[in-house]
C-alpha cells in the first residue's frame, strides 16, 4: 500500500513537548507553567459556564473576551483574535500568509514549534543564528528576513530569557511580509509590552502580537490565547480559523482571568522575586545564569554535563528541561538547562538536590 501521508509530513519529526508526569510527587520545573493557581474569579466563571447553555455553540468571535483584551492593549475589539492557545494563533498565521515553498524565518535557538508548523504547511524555514550574547548579525537578519513571508520572534525569548529592543526587532521586519512577536512571556518582562509597537509607524500594519494565558494567568490546562493586529490583518486571519475554536467554558474563564489583573500581578511579583533568588544561588553551585525577563532561567554548568545533571534531577523526581540546539552550518551544539520558576518550596527542593548532584559531576 502506498504511504498516504503528504511527503513533508512523512519526512518531519514532529514537535516534542516537555514531559508531563501524571503521578504525584514531582517537582515540575520543565514546561514554564505558573506554579500558582488561577484567580478564584476564573473558577467561579467556569462553574457558572458549566451550568449554562452547553447544548449550543459558543460565540464564534468570543466577543466578551475581545472587549476585555482590547482594553488592556488600548485597541478596539476588532484587533483581537482569540484562539485555542497561542499555538493555534501561530497555525492561523502560517495558514494565512504562507503557501508551499514560502519563506519563514525565526531566531535560533528559540521556539522550535515554528519550524514544525512550517514543515506541516510545506513552507521553507531559515534559522537566524544567535551568538553568545543572544543577538543576531544585522546583515544576516536583513538577508533572511527581507524576502520572508513571516518572521517569528519570541520576545522575551525561550530558552534564553532575553528580550530584544524595538530597534533590534526592526531589523527583522520583512519587506512585504509580516513580523510576529510571540509574547508568551510578555507579562514577566521588566517593562511589560502593552501594544506600543502595534501603533509604531515603523511596524504599523505589518506586525502581529500573540499572547497566551498559559503562563502569567495560570491557565496552561485550559488552552486559550489571542493575537493582536491591525483589523485588516485580523479580518483576513479570521477566515482561516476553525468555526468555533474557543469553547464556552474557556471563553468565560479567559475573560475572568484578564479582568482580575490584581491576581495575575501578585503572582508575577512572587515569581520574579523567586527568580531573583534562584539566579543568585545557582552560581554558588557552578552555574552561569543568563539574565531573564521570563518565568524561567537558562543556565549552563561549568562541567558542561547538562544531560547528566538533568538525569540526576529526574531520578530525584525534579524535572527541568535539558535542551540541545545544533548550531547552524556547524558540527557544534548549544546545550543547557531551562529551569521554570516554581514556588519557593519547589526551588528549595531543586537547590538541595542540585547541591548533591553537582558535587559528583
Amino acid at each position: 500500500m502506498k504511504n498516504p501521508f503528504r511527503d513533508n509530513v512523512q519526512k518531519m519529526a514532529g514537535y516534542v513537548s516537555g514531559e508531563q508526569p501524571q503521578e504525584s510527587g514531582w517537582v515540575k520545573l520543565n514546561t514554564n507553567e505558573n506554579p500558582y493557581p488561577p484567580s478564584p474569579a476564573v473558577v467561579a466563571a467556569i462553574q457558572q459556564a458549566a451550568t449554562g447553555r452547553l447544548n449550543v455553540y459558543p460565540d464564534p468571535r468570543a466577543t466578551s473576551f475581545r472587549k476585555v483584551a482590547a482594553g488592556l492593549f488600548d485597541v478596539d475589539p476588532d484587533w483581537i483574535l482569540p484562539a485555542n492557545g497561542s499555538d493555534e494563533n501561530l497555525t492561523i498565521l502560517i495558514r494565512s500568509f504562507c503557501d508551499t515553498g514560502d519563506s519563514i524565518v525565526y531566531p535560533y535557538p528559540s521556539y522550535v514549534l515554528y519550524e514544525t508548523l512550517a514543515q506541516i504547511q510545506g513552507s521553507t524555514v531559515s534559522r537566524l543564528q544567535l551568538n553568545d550574547q543572544f543577538e543576531w548579525d544585522p546583515s544576516a537578519a536583513r538577508q533572511l528576513c527581507g524576502p520572508a513571508n513571516l518572521c517569528f520572534v519570541p520576545n522575551p525569548n525561550s530558552p534564553t530569557g532575553n528580550r530584544w529592543s524595538a530597534e533590534q526587532l526592526q531589523q527583522l521586519l520583512p519587506d512585504d511580509g509580516v513580523l510576529v512577536l510571540d509574547e508568551a512571556y510578555g507579562d514577566f518582562a521588566d517593562e511589560p509590552h502593552k501594544g506600543q509597537l502595534l501603533k509604531d509607524p515603523r511596524f504599523a500594519g505589518r506586525i502581529v502580537v500573540t499572547r497566551t494565558l498559559s503562563k502569567s494567568y495560570s491557565l496552561a490546562g485550559l488552552r486559550f490565547g489571542f493575537s493582536i493586529a491591525d483589523p485588516a490583518l485580523t479580518e483576513g486571519m479570521q477566515k482561516v480559523k476553525d468555526s468555533y475554536n474557543c469553547d464556552a467554558i474557556a471563553i468565560a474563564a479567559a475573560t475572568a482571568a484578564l479582568e482580575d489583573q490584581e491576581w495575575m500581578l501578585a503572582n508575577r511579583k512572587k515569581i520574579i522575586a523567586t527568580r531573583t533568588r534562584l539566579a543568585a544561588e545557582l552560581p554558588k553551585l557552578g552555574f552561569a545564569v543568563s539574565a531573564s525577563e521570563t518565568n524561567f532561567l537558562w543556565v549552563k554548568h561549568e562541567s558542561g554535563r547538562h544531560a547528566a545533571i538533568y538525569e540526576g534531577l529526574k531520578q530525584n523526581k525534579v524535572l527541568v528541561r535539558f535542551m540541545k540546539f545544533p548550531i547552524v552550518d556547524s558540527d557544534s551544539v548549544i546545550d543547557g538547562l531551562r529551569i521554570t520558576i516554581g514556588t519557593d518550596a519547589e526551588i528549595d527542593r531543586l537547590l538541595s538536590v542540585l547541591a548533591d548532584i553537582v558535587s559528583s559531576v
